[in-house]
């Protein structure tokens, strides 16, 4: 730890750089934070405008505003920039704020890495942005990229895979940064079952993203070589199978799942206790439980692909162990509920958002059970419900776990309380909105509709109305976000150096705003 200190010391001078060197050429980790937490919130509205594109042309049957091959194309670029723009790269800039704080370090282990892992991002999507405008227009496949459809695509389908290639790399550098940070710079006296859970939550999601990323990373590549070097992996043509690239596909695509929700189980699991006013209930069993669920993330990948024909043993066991993921996550929930039982409970905005986490991640959890039956999937394959079912695990579960922790931390971040009745207006109007959205897509799945198309027959017009109407007040309800988080990073209430009412954590211990450098002499944890 010491050893680690000092070679911090060494590398940077205590004066904070400005302009130019401070924001692209930064090594601090919160300086980095900033600028993931910033590219991320930018993608997230842009994923967004193209989520309401969507929802424009889905006012009513027929084809108003968009072709159907441009309306693939926003659905495509939509889901790629909110998973691998928006989410990930959010949690990544949590992680590079607080991990170092919460674990008594100087600065992540890797700062020049650091530096790079974000950097490659705005490259990596100007270049899938840049697809649009070559000829064919940008993939239109799905965010799966399914062959034998990407083996069809145009150009683009070759920008969006060297994007992804990029992608990769920067998570997991961004993974390896956090390894070694949390391994090898913890203040002494922190063992690892001492670590906050938002550190742990992290830890085994960046050995997931190790895992997995590199299998996706070798899908894509097989894909290229497909479509350029005379293979034939997934080319019926040429005796390939294109169910070989749903296996792999899903072998990263389902752990890929959960590193976009567990770092948001270790934000709710800071929040809750703080504003309950009691520690963790249950906290070994809340980290073996987030343990299990990794494990048993990678041997789940083809509940995605009951229809595609495989053996009735291969479906029962796919069925079975799908199913068992709901054991260790429904500890969590329990543990959740049980710290705010008889709690001294108060509910400022982030309170508001995990009590919002864990009441409709829950419901996202439960329509993930019904898809888990096989008999059943084969009735809501490819349908609105799934829609339904994933928006609420990806947007209640892990963005508006990503809003809470922003208020939770941003006095921390700015030195600034922000204006708690506009925050809970933001939260009243997220909920709300989102509600409205993706709610009656459950009934259209239900119903029938496909996912996936730009016309409707016309039995599913109102469903339809009511979910664009809750997406365009979801979008709109953003804009406050921002401006809550602009007006604070401007000015207000100055904050304490604990913010809350006594938080537990070594980031509470540093002034508010958190200084450009922190923790040069390592604290002890007794």
């Amino acid at each position: 730890m010491s050893h680690a200190a000092a070679a911090h010391d060494h590398d940077h001078d205590h004066h904070m750089p400005t302009g130019f060197k401070r924001w692209f050429m930064s090594t601090n980790h919160k300086d980095i934070g900033t600028l993931y937490l910033i590219f991320s919130l930018t993608m997230l509205f842009l994923g967004g405008a193209m989520a309401l594109v969507i929802r424009a042309e889905l006012w009513q049957p027929g084809l108003q505003y968009v072709d159907p091959h441009f309306f693939n194309q926003m659905t495509t670029v939509h889901a790629l920039i909110m998973v691998f723009g928006a989410v990930m790269p959010g949690f990544v800039g949590f992680a590079n704020w607080m991990l170092p704080l919460m674990v008594g370090a100087p600065d992540m282990a890797l700062p020049r890495m650091n530096n790079w892992s974000f950097w490659i991002l705005p490259f990596a999507f100007s270049i899938l942005l840049m697809s649009f405008f070559v000829p064919g227009g940008a993939p239109a496949s799905g965010w799966t990229l399914y062959a034998p459809l990407t083996i069809q695509g145009g150009m683009s389908v070759d920008m969006g895979i060297v994007a992804i290639h990029m992608m990769g790399i920067s998570s997991i550098m961004g993974a390896i940064n956090v390894i070694v940070t949390v391994l090898n710079m913890r203040a002494p006296g922190m063992t690892l079952m001492k670590m906050p859970m938002f550190v742990w939550t992290w830890l085994i999601t960046a050995f997931l993203l190790i895992a997995v990323m590199p299998v996706f990373a070798g899908a894509v590549t097989m894909l290229l070589t497909d479509r350029h070097f005379g293979t034939a992996f997934f080319n019926p043509a040429g005796g390939g199978d294109p169910v070989l690239y749903q296996h792999i596909f899903w072998f990263f695509g389902h752990p890929e799942v959960y590193i976009m929700i567990l770092p948001a189980f270790g934000i709710i699991s800071h929040i809750i206790p703080t504003f309950a006013r009691k520690p963790l209930f249950g906290y070994s069993s809340m980290v073996f439980a987030t343990a299990a669920i990794a494990f048993l993330s990678f041997i789940v990948w083809a509940h995605h692909m009951f229809t595609v024909g495989m053996p009735l043993q291969g479906e029962l066991f796919f069925m079975y162990a799908t199913m068992l993921i709901s054991v260790p996550t429904g500890v969590k929930v329990f543990n959740w509920v049980t710290t705010m039982w008889r709690g001294s409970m108060t509910f400022e905005t982030p309170m508001l958002y995990a009590i919002g986490v864990v009441f409709l991640f829950t419901l996202g959890g439960l329509s993930g059970l019904m898809l888990a039956i096989t008999p059943a999937d084969f009735q809501y394959h490819d349908t609105y419900f799934v829609v339904a079912h994933f928006h609420y695990v990806l947007f209640s579960g892990a963005v508006m776990a990503m809003m809470g922790g922003t208020f939770f931390w941003l006095p921390k971040w700015t030195g600034h309380m922000y204006n708690e009745t506009l925050g809970k207006f933001h939260f009243w109007l997220t909920a709300i909105f989102f509600n409205v959205t993706f709610f009656p897509q459950h009934f259209l799945g239900l119903a029938g509709m496909p996912r996936r198309y730009a016309d409707y027959p016309i039995q599913f017009t109102e469903f339809n109305q009511v979910s664009s109407i809750g997406a365009f007040g979801l979008g709109l309800s953003q804009l406050l976000f921002v401006y809550i988080i602009v007006s604070t990073v401007r000015g207000g209430k100055k904050a304490t150096a604990e913010v809350w009412d006594n938080p537990e954590g070594l980031e509470w211990t540093v002034p508010s705003p958190a200084p450009f450098h922190t923790f040069d002499t390592p604290p002890t944890i007794k």
